[in-house]
């Protein structure tokens, strides 16, 4: 593109601007002193061979996420395969079983273990099967790049080298981290989305060096070259720190030029950039990390039964082994058959050396009974865990149509442990809010404006049995009243605010007629319609329009089809402040580089101009600050510092001359604060000229500073100028709840789950949202725990504050102690400052037992890393199953922290949800998550491994007993194809269509019967009593196949001619009743049928019929002695169908006994529910129902349930004591 396509034209009010105070000018910058480790990478421009040899060698820009790769995938994965106890123990047998000692052939033992562990590895070649081909979607993207005589070809992104020269166009993603030299903007500034690095929509504005300006076409890199002297490669996406060397000057480099990888070019035709960082040198990558590996208590708890199982393999090895050298000492000298005087070469039988022998037994029987341990266990539960994750992710009722995302099971490992949890802990904003801001109040020179009422204020209301609802809308008061701490809420004794609504909005009529418009939920004539130039404090009513329509980083955007402005804003409050200052009058347009412009409705003259205001410096806002200021200079020449931060903050910065609306506004925020809305102070100080050079000359130079003290120089010289400040008022906007929060709660409650809060907010927005979520209610008593006001000065001071936080929570743990009232309540608060301390060693312990003997924990002002060492105390301390749940990137600690972490996909970003286990779009479909599909995922794996090991503890000991039976000699009674298939073929299917398909109730009684969600967080499939139980049902079924059909076929006429069977007919049969008695086993197991189960368990019979029919129809050489067993010996012989169906009855029978004695003497929730759904008593007695579903309702202290409750309770009491009453005056008379 030529010099002249540049774009020149005045720019639209859709285009976006930058500042100049986000990259100086270079004349006023000096160059970075790069020196020491850190800062050794040097990128010589235009000249990518440079780099392909030493020693400024750098990485391709390809990149790989995947775990393998050609020469690698083999040795990993099978050592990934081997890192299980079990696999080992299987590879080890396969090897024994080449040598002559082996019981099995040796492809009885390789051929499952060879497709076991071949259909895990080929699952994880799939997983990376797919990674790879995303890699190569992103390796095979094109970009143009400068190759030569001013000459741009477009080639891969894989193909891109360090120094390259880019064209990067409209929507494209940055191919690599790129310094960005110029673009179609005359003054080299572009738009970027970084959605993709930090999940923020809002656009950012990049401007390239002055000096690099003139590269504006293709011809214009022909004869190019700079070099680039900067950081080394980091993690860090905000910061960067270089020189640019080019027509003999330094120019110092910061983020306002890097363009990094995966950010997306908008509104912006074309740039040119210079490629930094390739492939895995970039930051996006620098930054990517695996998740926390984590593990369910089941899979736990597995490791100890293999290991239970494996020391019962080695002891009956042992007493096996034992026998044998018994057997080979004492009675092989008169066998005369196996030729003692002429013993094996291999000792396998030698009388004279019997210990010997029996130690090469042992290996034998180790091999031999190695069926104790299931093979394939592992690869079916993997199996099942992937299809019940494709179910969570296709659950419609987990589907959020306003945002089109699913649920989402980022890994299928915890799917049972989302049905044990016990402590939820989540963030609120957000998470229990929308995280949509409405301006809905504001005080401005001590005065309240705004009449709307709050979703957390209705609700509030309500909870203090005020009936808002029946008020109209003239005018009626509302009284509130205030948080107490540490005491019980009583009717008697409510101390009402000062604060009085003037209009409380409460018609629906009036809310749908009046028309919506998007953050703004303000209602007040006295500012509307430019009424407020009647208010006596007019003035400082300008400067508060003002404040809130300059102090931000905001860009305007023109809607074409509705022609108002919108905003890419850096956060939800900003774009709601931005929203009200045009409604009220004053809005904002247009951003240049050093300029913003707003059009102010209500001037003076009576119609609309529009104003410049220059843009001087930003300081811009850090979770750290907790404040913005932006220095201007207006069109009469004056400077101003705008501020707007945290109350807190602000206060402590006010003149002395600047507090006149102080205790005013103090009030106000308290009174927001109780209303559940966030809250911000506004404040202003007008500025010398001279004033404003020196400071900014202070701000330069540390700007320009490189090292480890630029952040607290540039802090230091921004506290210099952000004091002796002028309040001016205080904004307060409303983060509404999110839709279901309440119910869901209370669904959560009355399953048993407790639900902490952990947020940044203040204590009083935090406790009202308790109230409107229902985790606090009337009556219930608050354990506050804070700092107490002491002499910080003293040198003991830190031992006071320590001492006194611990008496309060000894306090409060007398308190609960002491409490007779069984339905009494009680929730803790507790601040920031304060949990430091309580989260120290020598407190955490007593801090737990306290949040835990409550009904609900709410954590005010707390910072990430508090938020994951809360999570961590509750997880280590408790020993229970800990969730969390968050949508920002200051929930990731406590995401990561928890045994499972869940992300919902909201405003502030996708850091949640990538770093979670789970993700969701919104809190309420964490009930059916949980109650449903945990409900289920646990007791589907609790029953499937625990099937897994009855089957193979009833199969395995058979093995055992044969062996004593024949003198322990090594020898299976089974062939070798039918042990093969046992396990691979014959019982898998069953047993999965079990992890799969089973449901004990439906989805819809879950629901209704919350508490059934108990059973999976106290365990009761998968306890110590329940696994041996069914390894004792498997020990009696393995005596039973085994004695019965001995005994059946020991002496009986098998064959027309009288002979009895020979070992392979009692093998079988035995065989075929383990097959039928392990398949009628998991069929009682079974509350729920398909098609699907039915097919798996008796299609699982056939083949085995089948199978023994074309096996016996191979040749001789291969089938052996089964040759037409089933056509020839079984089938005609009465007595092996008759032995089938005996021993199968006697087996089944004391578990189909159990099963029934339990569901009538002492039956579990579920056994009573499938009654009523079988005899459709729900449908023909909705009386019985009810009462039912109430019974089987968890007891809570919170959710609306609770606060029903606690209401009956209450009007039941006053009713007793008016009886009462009413008895002694009658008695009297």
């Amino acid at each position: 593109m030529g010099h002249g396509g540049r774009i020149r034209e005045k720019l639209r009010l859709s285009k976006l601007y930058t500042f100049s105070c986000l990259r100086p000018s270079v004349h006023e910058l000096e160059a970075h002193r790069l020196l020491g480790p850190g800062f050794s990478r040097v990128v010589c421009c235009n000249k990518p061979r440079n780099h392909r040899r030493k020693p400024i060698r750098y990485t391709s820009n390809g990149i790989s996420t995947t775990k393998y790769n050609i020469i690698t995938f083999l040795p990993k994965a099978i050592f990934e395969q081997f890192r299980r106890v079990a696999n080992l123990y299987f590879l080890m047998a396969a090897i024994l079983s080449l040598t002559p000692i082996t019981p099995f052939s040796a492809v009885s033992m390789i051929a499952p273990l060879a497709f076991v562990i071949g259909l895990s590895m080929a699952k994880e070649a799939l997983e990376d099967w797919r990674r790879f081909i995303q890699d190569m979607k992103v390796n095979s993207r094109k970009v143009s790049t400068h190759r030569g005589d001013g000459v741009f070809r477009y080639k891969p992104w894989q193909k891109v080298r360090v120094g390259d020269v880019v064209k990067v166009e409209k929507d494209q993603f940055f191919p690599a981290d790129l310094l960005l030299l110029s673009s179609s903007y005359e003054d080299g500034i572009c738009y970027v989305e970084t959605m993709n690095l930090d999940g923020e929509t809002n656009l950012k504005v990049k401007r390239s060096l002055e000096v690099t300006l003139p590269l504006d076409d293709d011809a214009a890199f022909k004869n190019f070259s700079g070099t680039i002297k900067c950081e080394d490669p980091n993690p860090n996406l905000y910061t960067f720190v270089g020189n640019f060397e080019y027509e003999g000057g330094v120019h110092a480099l910061d983020p306002g030029q890097i363009l990094l990888r995966d950010s997306k070019l908008r509104n912006t035709t074309y740039v040119y950039g210079v490629v930094i960082f390739t492939g895995h040198d970039s930051k996006v990558m620098q930054n990517s990390t695996d998740s926390p590996s984590k593990r369910s208590t089941i899979e736990k708890k597995m490791d100890y039964i293999i290991y239970f199982l494996f020391s019962l393999l080695v002891l009956i090895s042992l007493i096996s082994s034992i026998g044998f050298a018994v057997k080979t000492k004492y009675q092989m000298p008169q066998w005369w058959y196996m030729r003692p005087d002429k013993p094996s070469k291999e000792n396998l039988y030698n009388p004279s050396k019997a210990p010997l022998s029996g130690f090469y037994h042992m290996v034998t029987a180790l091999i031999l009974y190695g069926y104790l341990i299931p093979i394939s266990l592992y690869v079916s539960i993997e199996l099942v865990k992937v299809m019940q994750a494709s179910f969570i992710n296709n659950d419609m009722h987990m589907y959020d149509e306003e945002t089109g995302v699913h649920a989402e099971a980022r890994t299928s490992n915890l799917n049972e442990e989302l049905g044990q949890v016990e402590t939820i802990l989540s963030d609120k904003t957000g998470t229990l809010t929308c995280n949509q801001m409405d301006f809905l109040k504001c005080s401005i020179a001590g005065v309240p404006y705004g009449v709307g009422t709050t979703e957390v204020e209705l609700a509030a209301a309500k909870q203090m049995g005020y009936d808002v609802s029946s008020q109209d809308s003239e005018g009626i008061p509302m009284r509130k009243s205030r948080v107490q701490e540490s005491q019980q809420r009583r009717d008697s004794d409510i101390e009402a605010s000062e604060i009085e609504l003037d209009t409380i909005i409460t018609s629906q009529d009036g809310k749908e007629s009046k028309s919506t418009i998007k953050g703004f939920s303000f209602e007040d004539s006295r500012l509307m319609s430019g009424n407020w130039l009647q208010e006596p404090s007019s003035g400082d009513i300008l400067l508060f329009f003002r404040i809130l329509a300059v102090c931000h980083t905001a860009i305007p955007e023109l809607n074409e089809e509705t022609g108002n402005m919108s905003y890419e804003a850096e956060s939800p409050d900003e774009g709601a402040f931005l929203v009200a200052a045009r409604e009220f009058g004053f809005e904002f347009i247009k951003r240049t580089q050093s300029t913003v412009i707003v059009r102010e409705r209500y001037a003076s003259q009576g119609c609309p101009i529009e104003r410049e205001f220059k843009i001087l410096n930003l300081l811009d806002f850090s979770s750290k600050r907790k404040r913005m200021s932006v220095i201007v200079r207006d069109e009469d020449g004056n400077f101003l510092l705008f501020c707007k931060g945290a109350d807190s903050i602000i206060f402590d910065r006010l003149a002395e001359d600047g507090r006149t609306f102080e205790v005013d506004t103090r009030r106000h925020l308290n009174e927001y604060g109780e209303s559940g809305l966030r809250t911000l102070a506004l404040a202003y100080k007008r500025l010398e000229e001279s004033e404003y050079l020196a400071w900014n000359s202070e701000f330069q130079k540390a700007k320009t500073t490189v090292g480890a003290n630029r952040e607290v120089m540039l802090e230091q010289v921004s506290e210099m100028m952000e004091k002796e400040l002028i309040l001016v008022g205080a904004t307060a906007v409303e983060d509404k709840l999110q839709k279901g929060v309440p119910q869901c709660i209370d669904k959560l409650a009355q399953a048993g789950l407790k639900i902490w809060v952990l947020t940044g907010d203040k204590m009083e927005t935090a406790i009202n949202i308790g109230f409107a979520c229902s985790l606090l209610r009337q009556g219930m008593k608050q354990i506050c725990i804070t700092i107490t006001s002491t002499d910080l000065t003293a040198q003991d001071a830190e031992k006071i504050v320590k001492e006194n936080i611990l008496m309060q929570i000894t306090d409060g743990l007398d308190m609960i102690k002491q409490e007779n009232d069984p339905h009494a309540a009680f929730a803790l608060i507790i601040e920031g400052k304060t949990l430091t301390y309580a989260l120290k060693e020598d407190m955490k312990h007593q801090f737990l037992s306290l949040a835990v003997a409550c009904a609900s924990v709410i954590c005010c002002r707390v910072s990430p890393k508090q938020k994951a060492l809360v999570t961590k105390l509750v997880k280590e301390g408790s020993g229970k199953t800990t969730l969390a749940i968050g949508d920002g990137a200051n929930d990731v600690g406590m995401i990561q922290e928890a045994d499972i972490g869940i992300g919902i996909s909201g405003v502030e970003g996708m850091q949640a949800v990538m770093a979670s286990d789970y993700s969701i779009s919104q809190f309420r479909f964490l009930e059916r998550l949980l109650v449903v599909h945990g409900h289920w995922c646990y007791k589907r794996i609790a029953q499937m491994v625990c099937y897994f090991f009855y089957k193979n503890i009833a199969f395995g000991l058979t093995l055992f007993y044969f062996e004593a039976f024949a003198s322990f000699s090594g020898q299976s009674v089974y062939d070798d194809w039918y042990m093969i298939l046992f396990n691979v073929l014959l019982t898998s299917l069953p047993v999965i269509s079990l992890g799969v398909f089973e449901q004990d109730v439906s989805s819809d009684v879950c629901l209704q019967f919350p508490a059934l969600y108990q059973q999976g967080a106290r365990n009761l499939f998968f306890n110590w009593s329940r696994i041996f139980g069914w390894m004792t049902n498997g020990l009696y079924t393995s005596i039973m196949i085994f004695f019965l059909n001995i005994n059946i076929f020991y002496d009986q006429a098998f064959r027309k001619d009288g002979k009895t069977s020979d070992m392979t007919a009692v093998g079988t049969t035995m065989f075929t009743c383990i097959i039928w008695v392990v398949n009628v086993q998991i069929a009682l197991t079974m509350s729920h049928f398909t098609w699907i189960q039915h097919a798996f368990i008796w299609g699982s019979v056939i083949t085995w019929y089948l199978f023994l029919f074309l096996y016996g129809m191979l040749p001789p050489i291969i089938s052996g002695n089964a040759h037409k067993i089933l056509v020839e010996a079984l089938a005609p012989a009465a007595i092996y169908w008759s032995a089938t169906f005996l021993v199968t009855i006697v087996c089944v029978l004391p578990y189909l006994a159990y099963i029934s004695y339990q569901r009538c003497a002492n039956p579990m929730d579920h056994h009573i529910i499938q009654e009523i759904k079988h005899y459709k008593k729900d449908v023909q007695d909705k009386h019985m129902w009810r009462r039912e579903r109430s019974k089987a309702r968890q007891e809570t202290k919170i959710g609306f349930t609770a606060r029903v409750d606690a209401k009956i309770r209450q009007l039941k009491g006053r009713l007793h004591k008016r009886l009462s009453f009413t008895s002694l005056s009658a008695s009297a008379l």
